[in-house]
């Protein structure tokens, strides 16, 4: 069974649970985002596979998940990449943010998020059971499609996006459309 790190409101750890125990409870654990950028400074998103736990079929960041019971958060990520995404990238830590939000299938998230960002320009090969599609997309035509459709987006992408683009703007020298 796969477990998660429950953690406090500073990301000291408290516990482990198994994940869909935790996500039915609702309890406070560690997860992580990657957003992944090419050079055009378009991002790729993925739509999460229509059998996924929660949010399947939704739109979101090149990859999520959590860490696991005594691994560091950024080699998660750099795992859950590969696992997901099929490719490997340097990524440098963005910023932390809680959220809770209610899911389907009574499931709620409750998460302090490690958001990490990287540039790619190669070969992806997702993983057909993580992922159904993935495409990248200027920030631009993703703020406008969000706002006219926010129900095909995970609730962690609405809330982390805008601030993912702000620090890219402020701390990577590129700058992407708000």
């Amino acid at each position: 069974m796969e477990q998660v790190i429950l953690v406090d409101n500073e990301d000291q750890q408290i516990g482990a649970m198994e994940k869909m125990e935790a996500h039915r409870a609702g309890l406070l654990h560690r997860a992580f985002s990657v957003f992944i950028f090419n050079k055009k400074g378009d991002m790729l998103l993925q739509q999460r596979a229509t059998q996924k736990y929660h949010s399947g079929g939704l739109w979101t960041n090149a990859c999520c998940s959590h860490p696991r019971p005594g691994e560091e958060t950024f080699s998660a990520a750099q795992r859950r990449l590969q696992e997901e995404m099929g490719f490997s990238t340097s990524l440098e830590k963005a910023f932390d943010f809680t959220y809770k939000v209610k899911l389907d299938n009574n499931l709620s998230e409750h998460e302090l998020d490690h958001v990490f960002v990287g540039e790619y320009e190669g070969v992806i090969t997702p993983d057909v059971a993580e992922v159904r599609d993935y495409c990248f997309k200027s920030v631009e035509s993703i703020l406008e499609s969000m706002e006219l459709q926010p129900h095909k987006y995970t609730a962690w992408f609405q809330i982390a996006f805008p601030r993912v683009v702000e620090w890219v703007n402020i701390n990577a020298g590129q700058k992407v459309a708000v």
